[in-house]
């Protein structure tokens, strides 16, 4: 293992193989302020799906496009979630709901355990663009003081450049149990690497965002290993789609 960068707050590491990752979560349990992420690609942004597509279409950061976008949601699901369901008060629930069945959304997906994070970096057999995997940790209690800070600087502003976690009650998503979930939401049109950058000095000395880059090559051993310790599509999907990618990986992987 080996440190590649470290500034404003971010520390990027790069893991020799799947064995050196465990070793180093070990300690890395000892924090339950972290949150975690896993991305099949090292080169991917920290960013949600929908400024991704509004980046690709020329409007990043436009508020009024994402409005219009949750709104046509609301109108569509109208009498599609089945009897009597519960209220939704909050734009973040709403966004949660949506993201839960494919919706293009300003939300991010972590977890509380770096296990279930690297699941989800080593889930696909799809390459990526630099033959490495990434796992995320961002301290909440860190981010949530920032945010405090930035909010009350922007005091009156419908929304402060702050990061929101956001933690859905509703009953509609199994999924975010099963996998201890929870979601970021950035401000428009920036990624949560880039808002790191913005809010903590160069020369910040404690560690805030961690990247741990892992081999490629490592996959079918970690989703073995992982496998183990009952993180899988199974345990993490409790639906037919679950077990289907569940059984689907034991003919894909040898001795899963």
């Amino acid at each position: 293992m080996k440190s590649i960068s470290f500034e404003h707050g971010v520390e990027h590491v790069a893991v020799s193989d799947w064995e050196d990752f465990v070793t180093f979560m070990g300690a890395r349990l000892l924090f339950p302020h972290y949150v975690w992420r896993g991305q099949r690609d090292s080169a991917w942004r920290l960013e949600p799906t929908l400024d991704r597509i509004l980046r690709k279409l020329g409007k990043a950061g436009d508020v009024r496009t994402a409005n219009a976008h949750l709104m046509r949601f609301k109108r569509a699901i109208r009498g599609r979630r089945g009897t009597n369901p519960p209220e939704i008060s909050s734009e973040n629930d709403w966004w949660a709901l949506g993201q839960h069945h494919g919706l293009a959304s300003p939300l991010l997906d972590w977890t509380e355990s770096p296990f279930v994070a690297a699941f989800f970096a080593f889930e696909s057999s799809a390459p990526g663009s630099t033959g490495t995997r990434m796992v995320f940790a961002v301290s909440k209690t860190a981010v949530e003081i920032r945010s405090r800070e930035i909010a009350r600087a922007h005091r009156g502003s419908a929304r402060p450049p702050i990061v929101e976690f956001v933690e859905p009650f509703s009953n509609e998503n199994p999924r975010l149990v099963n996998q201890r979930a929870l979601f970021t939401r950035t401000p428009s049109g920036m990624d949560l690497e880039s808002w790191f950058r913005a809010n903590f000095p160069r020369g910040h000395k404690h560690v805030r965002l961690r990247k741990y880059e892992v081999p490629e090559t490592e996959r079918e051993t970690a989703l073995r290993s992982l496998n183990r310790m009952n993180i899988n599509h199974s345990s993490l999907f409790p639906d037919l789609y679950g077990a289907s990618k569940y059984a689907n990986l034991n003919l894909e992987i040898a001795r899963y």
